[in-house]
């Protein structure tokens, strides 16, 4: 199994994690919340709940943090509520971004995000204009360090991965199906491993490279007021040189 990785843009998120942590609790807890307003407050039979508790594992939220989100929530009558939105664009250069949000006012959102864009040299697209250029997965990042990547492997296959990538110096990424991703997740914890994140994602087929400091130090601009936007769930692109950039 094979494929091609961009561990920066895991750094990227890893760095928020560890410099925020408040406002990564708060993004996954909202994502929880939704899942159970949905679905029920029962992971065996709400896959996607079941994924949001896979992931804020991965982000280190404590045990009891995630149940009393999902007390709250399942208590819970009337409140905001969220709807899932994805948005398309281009950076600078033409960078694809696909930017999902969970936001109970679709207009303040669809704001933030098209001023992110224009302020840093892009520009907001209609749905579908770059999500061509993604495949969409589950994504399980696990470090390196400690880990037999042979029995890793075999395992990954056993719980039902798609996908073994081992071509970053600091990390092993395992990809699944998004609607196996709980499953795998949780099989492969109960076999003893830990993970730095577990969550869907949108995997770029090509990448662009920025050759020019002004473009990369926007595109990393606009990466980072998405990032500090309570809306913004998840941001994707396929900038390819982002791990050059230190500014």
């Amino acid at each position: 199994m094979s494929g091609h990785s961009k561990w920066s843009t895991i750094k990227r998120k890893k760095g928020k994690i560890d410099e925020a942590r408040a406002k990564v609790f708060t993004k996954i807890g909202r994502e929880i919340a939704v899942a159970v307003r949905e679905g029920g407050p029962d992971p065996a039979g709400n896959s996607k709940l079941k994924d949001c508790i896979a992931k804020a594992k991965a982000n280190n939220v404590p045990n009891d943090n995630i149940e009393r989100i999902i007390k709250k929530a399942a208590g819970e009558t009337g409140g905001a509520n969220y709807e899932e939105i994805i948005y398309e664009g281009y950076g600078p250069n033409g960078i694809a971004v696909v930017v999902k949000a969970l936001t109970d006012n679709r207009n303040r959102t669809a704001g933030d995000v098209r001023h992110y864009f224009d302020k840093y040299g892009g520009n907001m697209g209609t749905s579908g204009c770059v999500m061509f250029m993604f495949d969409y997965y589950g994504v399980i990042i696990i470090e390196k360090e400690d880990v037999d990547e042979d029995k890793l492997m075999e395992d990954a296959i056993e719980c039902g991965a798609l996908d073994f990538i081992t071509d970053e110096e600091e990390i092993f990424e395992i990809r699944t199906d998004p609607n196996d991703l709980g499953a795998v997740t949780s099989d492969l914890e109960a076999k003893g491993y830990k993970f730095m994140s577990s969550e869907t994602a949108y995997i770029p087929q090509t990448y662009t490279r920025l050759e020019d400091e002004e473009s990369m130090k926007k595109m990393s601009k606009m990466l980072e007021m998405f990032d500090d936007n309570d809306d913004i769930q998840g941001v994707w692109h396929n900038w390819e040189n982002e791990d050059e950039y230190e500014g």
